[in-house]
């Protein structure tokens, strides 16, 4: 059992994750440094996104143990478990967003259901967080009026709605172009930098990864477990996997073209 850790801490010991008979990944263990930017990574359809899925409380693993701080996760009870699990935000892919819901409505859905905050103070933080992610027009937009980039930057708002101490951001600069990928880079160091956030975030988008990212494992696809573990500049640089390799060759070049648009 881990020694007692800063609360923001999260340790992943013997993971394994899966759907029924179909393991998805297995045998992981790492640790997330308080304050890093750390990046689940691997090629499409590796398991990422589940992998984040167990950290964050929406599938039980078949086997090993998450813990918050000292804490098992998996081990506690149901309402404990929704305890620790306001304890991080968590922004989706597509955002998730609440198609009826205008965006700053989804951004105080969390705070009417998990604080007795009056509709003044929800709507004073609200905009707060809002105007955090550089969204202070389009407050009263509803998600199908917004870009693809200022849909992600309202599920972040959302995310960092209750103050969370871990934010898990799954692909959050997926299918965007260049300069608003690089906005969102730059959001999520600020977030980091400036309120000491720790940031676990799913990701393939090679140029994100080496530009923010500071610690991460790299799943495989074929042996279905991490076979590299460290910052993927380092990776980069000298791991010796020819997965990885190929993975961070790719990704040194699509750096370089993202860098001839900018």
């Amino acid at each position: 059992m881990p020694t007692e850790q800063n609360n923001s801490t999260l340790r992943i010991e013997g993971l394994a994750v899966g759907y029924g008979e179909h393991p998805v990944q297995q045998d992981l263990s790492f640790d997330v440094r308080s304050g890093s930017i750390f990046a689940i990574m691997g090629a499409s359809g590796c398991g990422k996104s589940t992998v984040m899925k167990a950290l964050v409380g929406l599938l039980r693993p078949s086997a090993g143990e998450v813990f918050f701080g000292s804490e098992n996760y998996w081990s506690q009870a149901e309402g404990r478990r929704a305890e620790i699990g306001r304890r991080f935000g968590v922004s989706f892919q597509e955002g998730a967003l609440w198609s009826s819901m205008t965006a700053s409505q989804n951004v105080a859905l969390p705070l009417q259901m998990f604080t007795g905050l009056d509709a003044a103070a929800i709507d004073a933080l609200v905009q707060m967080k809002l105007s955090l992610v550089g969204l202070n027009a389009g407050r009263a937009s509803m998600p199908a009026d917004l870009s693809g980039g200022m849909r992600k930057r309202v599920g972040l708002a959302r995310a960092l709605s209750l103050d969370p101490e871990i934010l898990f951001l799954d692909e959050p600069s997926a299918g965007l172009d260049p300069i608003s990928s690089k906005g969102v880079d730059d959001l999520i160091l600020s977030l980091r930098d400036g309120f000491g956030i720790t940031v676990v975030m799913v990701s393939h988008e090679l140029p994100s990864l080496l530009a923010i990212c500071d610690d991460g494992v790299f799943l495989d696809t074929e042996s279905k477990t991490a076979i590299a573990h460290g910052a993927p500049r380092t990776m980069l640089e000298t791991c010796k996997h020819p997965t990885v390799i190929a993975f961070m060759n790719r990704a040194e070049a699509d750096g370089s073209r993202r860098k001839e648009e900018d």
